[in-house]
This record gives structure tokens, sequence and C-alpha cells, in this order.
């Protein structure tokens, strides 16, 4: 038997899967299909289901015009069509005629499409192309399924009489009824009407002898009666003769049609085979793009290597509550074919047992499966699983009878293509048989060669897991600073159940807890907590691992902005050299022809003294004109820095600009200085102490050459500085100066204009900002005055 139990769909919910592809479909033709999904061991009969969903859902994700709708049962039609003598009706006919257009366009699609789609392509084998039928059907029918008129010679002469008689009838009718309503003899609000196919007037019952005619019918009340007068008697029979007429012509047209239909029944059948699985596909592709699955790789090996594989039901109901689903990734192989899953209660082991069972037996059936795309899935031939309880009263099996006897099938029937999964294996009777039972069951089923899964709570087979070849553990993560399950599986080690941590935490008394820990054993006590504290110990180094990787991106970063800043840098460099080097060539040419003016000016005036001294005179005019201008030479007086820690109100000098201070305030690291009028907060690290002496001097030397005037400079500022336009090399330095004056004049908060755009200078701004000692935060501006393309910069006190 190569599936054990016989509702193992329903235990892994594949029921519920069904059901959600059946939605999908468009029609009974590819539900039909639904109800044959079934496990298969075939390779090339998986992989030909699993190509043939892929091409589908890269259809829909492409979104190509496909037909999405009239994918119409026929069978019922053909089934009828088969009795000789019998004729379908029109709208049978129309039915049909609306399918078969389907059925075109999804051929003239896969034919277009071939070489993209090949094994959708494959197909079309099951389609014959001389299906004439539509046409048959276009030629008698019209678009709203209604016979044509000129169906037929005999259809459009009886049809043309029948028009002529219904007006003549209706033109004397009128004359009939005026005549009565002027005399008051019909009701208000009435017209002519029709009572058992004969065209009739509404009389008042009181006036009915004023009449001749034929009384067909009366209201509900009495009060009117449906009168054919006798001048239309003739004229009704005429019609009733054409409508009868017509009937039998269009009958006869229905049974040629029908006719014509029975020659093509096999054929209809197999195209509309066809269409069926289309829309089947179809429903599995976008149940697939639903669950977001893919066809990952299927190998000969008997390996299971799944990444972030996911259960799609409970992918869906988190999703509808709006929490996200933590997947599994699983491997096993010849090496480590049994995973002992152990861990706390409710901490997702059997969630994650359901999860390899459910996603196995869809790929198993040909469906595309929530995982990366990287995976890897093996084929099984035999598919056995014991989750849930089986206590079977009619049978007189406990819950614990029920669980040997699915052992039992299990033992004797488990080889090395088969894949079994068994839910807290050996629960339901004392623990200390129940664990040695389960131990004997779980070395049988490894010395089988097949592969499982089985989650359990018994230390003896977490022990036995871990000496024994063929066997792994596995264990459901668990926060142990918070004692809440993580709901993650880690292969390679077992996982302890919580008990005593998880009752401490729900309020059991302490006294209890030691008792408990008593009776279970010193031994056993020493072998949880070494779990608990590898658990924490992991937890940590997850923690800086996280860190680690976030400092290594931030450093990447910051050095893709210095290469990009000293590329500038040297480009500018070069720029600057290169038009020096214009500049003095220009200049070194001109001053070399105003020396040849000048001598060729002396040689033609013969040496006279005041031309030559006029003409010199204009020489050093020249020279006068180009020579550089001199800076005022700043003699840097000298302050000697003193040891020792730095104190409140000491003098201190600030590093990296030498701006001198005083301390106000000292926390930790944080230093609060005020420089002048200005209050400022800096790191200790960029302070060194000063003496007082020295300071004056440099004060006074300061005084002289510096001219920082804060009035001048606040009047002039503004809290507002554009970037935009600016390269991303240029911004570095206008916000570091914007926000040193900025900080330095008090303000509280200033705005970068960077626009939208791709969002660079935002980025670039913002991670200066961020790494700014000075700032206290930012964020983006209202909707209203340029949201996002406008920073909003916010200082510290």
């Amino acid at each position: 038997m190569k599936l054990y139990p016989e509702n193992l769909e329903e235990k892994i919910d594949f029921d519920k899967i069904k059901d959600l592809i059946r939605e999908e479909c468009t029609g009974v033709l590819g539900a039909d299909f639904v109800k044959k999904i079934a496990f298969s061991k075939d390779r090339r009969l998986l992989s030909r289901l699993l190509t043939q969903t892929e091409e589908f859902r890269q259809i829909l994700v492409s979104g190509e015009p496909f037909p999405n709708n009239n994918y119409i049962n026929i069978y019922p039609y053909l089934n009828k069509a088969k009795i000789e003598g019998t004729f379908l009706f029109e709208e049978d006919f129309h039915e049909i005629r609306l399918g078969l257009k389907t059925l075109e366009s999804c051929v003239l699609f896969f034919k277009k499409n071939a070489e993209e789609y090949p094994q959708l392509f494959q197909l079309l084998g099951m389609v014959e192309d001389n299906i004439s039928l539509t046409f048959s059907i276009d030629r008698v029918l019209d678009d709203k399924g209604k016979m044509k008129d000129n169906a037929s010679k005999e259809l459009n002469i009886v049809r043309t009489q029948l028009a002529y008689e219904e007006n003549r009838i209706r033109k004397v009718l009128d004359s009939i009824y005026r005549s009565a309503k002027s005399q008051g003899f019909t009701p208000e609000d009435a017209s002519i009407t029709i009572r058992g196919g004969r065209m009739v007037i509404p009389i008042l019952a009181e006036y009915k002898r004023r009449i001749k005619g034929f009384i067909h019918d009366e209201s509900a009340t009495g009060q009117t009666v449906y009168l054919e007068p006798a001048e239309v008697l003739d004229i009704n029979n005429d019609i009733k003769d054409l409508l009868y007429m017509e009937r039998r012509e269009v009958q006869k047209i229905l049974t040629k049609l029908t006719d014509e239909l029975r020659e093509y029944i096999p054929t209809l059948k197999s195209a509309f085979h066809f269409l069926g699985m289309v829309d089947f596909i179809r429903a599995k592709a976008k149940f697939a793009i639903k669950i977001n699955g893919i066809n990952p790789e299927m190998v000969k090996e008997r390996e299971m290597a799944w990444q972030k594989a996911r259960h799609p039901l409970l992918e869906m109901s988190l999703k509808h509550q709006g929490k996200a689903i933590v997947p599994v990734s699983i491997k096993l192989d010849p090496n480590h074919r049994l995973l002992v899953i152990s861990g706390p209660n409710a901490g997702g082991k059997s969630v994650t047992l359901k999860t390899v069972a459910l996603v196995q037996y869809m790929f198993q059936c040909g469906l595309l499966v929530p995982m990366e795309p990287k995976s890897k899935c093996a084929i099984f031939d035999q598919f056995f699983i014991d989750i849930g309880d089986e206590q079977n009263i009619e049978n007189d099996l406990s819950t614990y009878s029920s669980h040997l006897m699915n052992m039992k099938h299990f033992t004797f029937f488990a080889n090395k293509r088969t894949l079994f999964f068994i839910d807290e294996l050996g629960t339901g009777t004392e623990p200390q048989f129940g664990g040695a039972i389960a131990e004997a069951l779980l070395i049988a089923l490894n010395k089988s060669g097949a592969f499982g899964l089985v989650t359990t709570h018994y230390g003896n087979l977490k022990q036995l897991a871990s000496k024994s070849q063929g066997m792994v553990n596995g264990a459901m993560r668990f926060d142990v600073d918070r004692l809440e399950p993580l709901y993650e599986l880690e292969i390679g080690k077992p996982g302890s159940s919580f008990a005593f941590e998880i009752a401490g935490k729900i309020g059991i008394p302490k006294e209890i807890v030691l008792h408990a820990k008593a009776q279970i054993g010193e031994t056993r006590v020493r072998y949880d907590k070494l779990l608990l504290k590898v658990e924490s110990e992991k937890s940590k180094y997850e923690t800086l691992m996280v860190e680690a990787e976030r400092k290594d991106r931030l450093l990447a970063s910051r050095l893709k902005e210095y290469n990009a800043l000293k590329a500038t840098l040297e480009d500018q460099k070069k720029t600057i050299i290169n038009e020096a080097k214009a500049q003095a060539k220009l200049l070194l040419d001109d001053t070399n022809r105003k020396i040849e003016n000048t001598i060729r000016s002396i040689k033609e005036s013969q040496a006279n003294k005041e031309a030559t001294k006029k003409i010199r005179q204009e020489l050093d005019e020249h020279k006068a004109g180009i020579k550089p201008e001199k800076k005022p030479v700043v003699q840097k007086e000298t302050i000697k820095v003193e040891s020792g820690a730095i104190g409140v109100g000491d003098q201190v000098r600030i590093k990296d600009n030498g701006a001198l201070a005083e301390v106000l305030e000292i926390k930790g690291k944080q230093i609060t200085i005020v420089i002048g009028d200005l209050k400022s907060t800096v790191k200790l690290n960029r302070l060194e102490k000063i003496s007082n002496t020295s300071l004056k001097k440099e004060k006074r030397a300061i005084d002289k050459r510096m001219s920082y005037d804060t009035t001048s400079k606040m009047a002039n500022f503004s809290p507002n500085l554009d970037i935009r336009g600016k390269r991303g090399e240029e911004v570095f330095g206008l916000i570091q100066n914007f926000i040193d004056e900025a900080h330095m004049l008090g303000i509280n908060d200033v705005k970068v204009i960077h626009g939208k755009g791709d969002g660079i200078l935002r980025d670039l701004t913002r991670n200066l900002l961020r790494n700014s000692s000075s700032v206290a935060g930012f964020s983006d501006e209202h909707a209203d005055r340029g949201g996002s393309g406008v920073t909003l910069v916010q200082f510290k006190d």
C-alpha cells in the first residue's frame, strides 16, 4: 500500500487544498479534473504536470490575454444528441458555440506561443483541426442564440407571412379597441394583449355583450374580460397555423443541425476534454500564484533540501490576521534520514511535521509548492502518516492501541522508498513503557532505510537520534528570555520542553517546581539546563551577528561614499591645476608680448630718457597688476595643553576645529561646553584641557584675526538649505557647514530641501544627519509642504 491511512488527505488537509483549486476553476469541466488529483510516484508524469502548471503560471503573470470564460460542459448535450431522431434546442447550440469559440481561442494562443510554452502546446494533440460546426451554427443562429429568419427558405416565407398577419390583426384590433374605449367599454390604462396565443382586447365585464366575439379569459377580480372580436377570428386562426408551421420548420432545421453535430461527437468529447484540462491547469496556476508556489528541482537521489517551505493554509489564515508565517527549512539525506523533532508544547512541532507532509504530498500530486526556488525535492513511492487521535469505539481501540496499529503497518511495509510522519511517538500510555516501545519502533524504522519525521518529548528518543547512524535531532527554537516559542526548526540538536521554566512563568509556586525537579533527577535537570544555556547563547550570538552585519553594511556604504568623494576631489584637483596652467600660460604670453613691445618702443624712441622712463613706468604698472595679493601672515599663538582629567569649569579646546570653550557639565562621555554665548554638547575625546593663561592670550589673538559676528550671521542665516540639482559629492560639505552653523547659532530646527526623485540626495542627507552628534532627529515635512522631498532637522538641547 503506497498511501496510509485511507483518510490521509483529510489528516494533512489536502482536501482543503482541492477545494481551493476547485474554486479557481471557471466551469464544471475543470472542477471534474480536481477530483482526479492523485498522489503519484511517476517521475515523468509529475515533471509534465509541474511544467504545465509553471508554464500557465508564467502566462498569468505575464498578463497575456487568455480566454477566461465559457469553459462549458457540453457532454450532456452530446449524450442527448447520440439518439437518432432527437434534436438539441437553440439554447443548447448557443452554449456549444460559446464553448467552441473558447476552444478556438485556446488553440490559437498555444499555436502562436508554441516555443514559449511547449508542454501546453503538446496538449493540442487532443484537438482536431477540422471542426466546422461553429460555421454551421452561425448560419442558423444569431448572436443571442435565436433562430435566424433566413435559416431556411421555408422559415423565411413563414415568418414573413406571420409578420404580415400580425400587423394586419393589430390594425383591426386597434380600430375596434379605440371605438370601445371611446364608448367607455374598456378599463383605464389597459391595452391589447395575448391570451392562449390569440390577440384579444380587455373589456369591462358589464359591456361584454356589446361587442361580438369570444371570451378567452377574465381578470382575477372578474371585472375585466379578455375578448377576441369576431372580426379577427379568422386572422387569429391564420396566425396560429403559421406559428405551428414556424415551429415545425425550426425543429426541422435543429434536427438537421443535430445530425451534423452527431458526426462530431467523438471529436468534440476529446476537444472539450482538452478544454477542461486547460481550465484545470489554469486553476492550479492561479492557486500557485496565491501561495507563491514554485517548481523546485526534482532530484533522482533520495534527498530533501527545502528552503523556507510554508504551510499554504496556515499562511493564508495568518495573512488574514495580519501576521507572518515562520517558514521551515529542512535537509534530509541517506546519512540523516530520520528527523526527531523535540521542543516545548505549542512550539510548532506538529505544525512543522504537517507542513512537510502537506507540501511533499502537493509536490507528488503535480502542484507547485510554496518554498524558495533553490530547494530540492525527491520522489517517494510510499507515504505513511500517523497524526492525531485515532480512537475507534466500534473496534474497541484506544488512542494508544490505534497508534500501535499504525506502527505495525509502518514496520511491516516501510522501505527505502517510504516517507513517513509520526506525531508524538509513544504517547498515550505510561511514559516509561511508552518511551521504551517508541525507541524500539524507531530503531526498526531506521533499519528499513525509510525517510521520516517524528515529534516527541521523550529524552531517550533524543539520545537515540544523537548516537544512531541515519538519524538526526531537530529542535523547535525557544526564546529563553521571554519564555516564548519562536516556531523555528533547527536541525542538529535536541530541544528542551522548558517545562520548569514555563511552569514558573505562568505562576506555579516555586516549591512545587523545586519538588518536580527533585523527582525528575539531577542528571536530567542538568541536561535541560545545558540545552537552555545553548539556546540562550545561540540567541545572543545571532543578535551579535545581526549587529555585525549591519555595521558591515554601514561601513561598506561609508567606504563607497568616501571613494566617490575622493574620486570627485581628484577630478576637481586636476581640473583646477589644468585651469591654473592655462591661465598661467596666457599670463606669461601676455607678459612676454608686453616686454617685447617695451623693448621695441625703447629702440624706436632711440633711448629718449623721458620716453624710456614712461615706458618703464607702464611696465612696472603691468607687473603690479599681475602680482598675486599677499595675505597677512597670522602668527599662530601657542597654547599650553595640560594633562589630567577635564572637570567642570576647566578651559578646553576642540581638537578638530580649534574652538576654545569652558566646561559647564559632564555626563559620562558627553561634555556640555560654552563657546562665547553659545552652548554645545560634544564627546570627551574631541576635547583637550588648556591653561587659563594661554587661553587669555589666544582669545586676544583670535579677536584680532577672526571676525565671526554672531549678530550678522544670525541676520543672514537661512533655516532652509536647497540642494536640489547638486551632485552627491557636492552635498557633503554644504550640509555639514549648514548643520554646524545652525547649531552654533542656537537654531532649534532647520529644513534641507532635496526633492524626491530617485531618493539619492535624500539618503545621502539622512546618512549625514544620522551620524551628526548635534542632531536629535529628523523627519519628512508635511505632505502639503513637500512631504518626503524635504527633511526637517531637530537639534539637541
